[in-house]
């Protein structure tokens, strides 16, 4: 499935879109809304469907797993756990592509949308107040990061270092890779062997176009 409201029709099954919405809790028109993918539900809204229709939010909101699931950090479940809307914490979407490849343009960074998470998950990650997520295009962190992920992003994780993942910009493109720090040279390496490292003379004019935007905290994956 492909979306979340191809997913909610899954769960309806054969039961009217009223009596479905009712059962949920919600409304038939922010049902609609949400099956036909033109509004996004809620914590509230998810955390209501995941435990009467016990399924789990990770596939819910983004088709990761099984439709049950087994526990693990990161989205919120609800069947192994009972979660209430004050157990969640919601994360903006950024309105920008992260590039795994050759690079792509930052957009104004509006806020689309909101995804939930746990609250325990996200607080032993940081401070939600700089986390964002964002969507990545490009095949070069493969098979770690793949095209059409969405990553979780810490903005004050901006001092690179040997291991974890960095959004990174050079001028008005933003790329997705690991950083080695050499003195007076920065290196952007990606995952698939494929792509050749990128290889930055941090000269003057260079270190006011190269910026560290955030490290990358978690990954999720839609399966189509």
């Amino acid at each position: 499935m492909s979306t979340l409201g191809e997913r909610l029709k899954m769960i309806r099954g054969a039961e009217k879109q009223e009596d479905f919405a009712a059962r949920m809790g919600i409304s038939k028109s922010s049902m609609s809304g949400y099956e036909k993918d033109e509004n996004l539900p809620g914590a509230d809204a998810i955390s209501k469907i995941c435990l009467k229709a016990g399924i789990s939010s990770d596939w819910l909101l983004f088709g990761k797993g099984s439709m049950q699931g087994s526990e693990e950090a990161g989205v919120a479940r609800a069947l192994d756990h009972k979660v209430s809307p004050e157990d969640l914490i919601m994360i903006p979407m950024v309105d920008a592509i992260l590039s795994a490849g050759t690079g792509s343009l930052e957009t104004s960074g509006q806020m689309a949308r909101e995804y939930a998470f746990r609250q325990d998950f996200i607080l032993r990650k940081g401070n939600p107040a700089n986390m964002v997520l964002m969507r990545v295009r490009g095949d070069s962190m493969q098979p770690e990061v793949m095209d059409n992920d969405v990553v979780l992003l810490d903005q004050s994780k901006t001092r690179p270092h040997p291991g974890p993942i960095f959004a990174v910009g050079i001028e008005d493109a933003i790329y997705l890779k690991r950083v080695d720090m050499l003195p007076g040279q920065i290196i952007l390496k990606s995952v698939n062997t494929d792509y050749e490292p990128i290889r930055i003379d941090m000269g003057e004019q260079t270190s006011d176009q190269f910026r560290v935007i955030g490290q990358v905290l978690w990954v999720g994956r839609e399966y189509k």
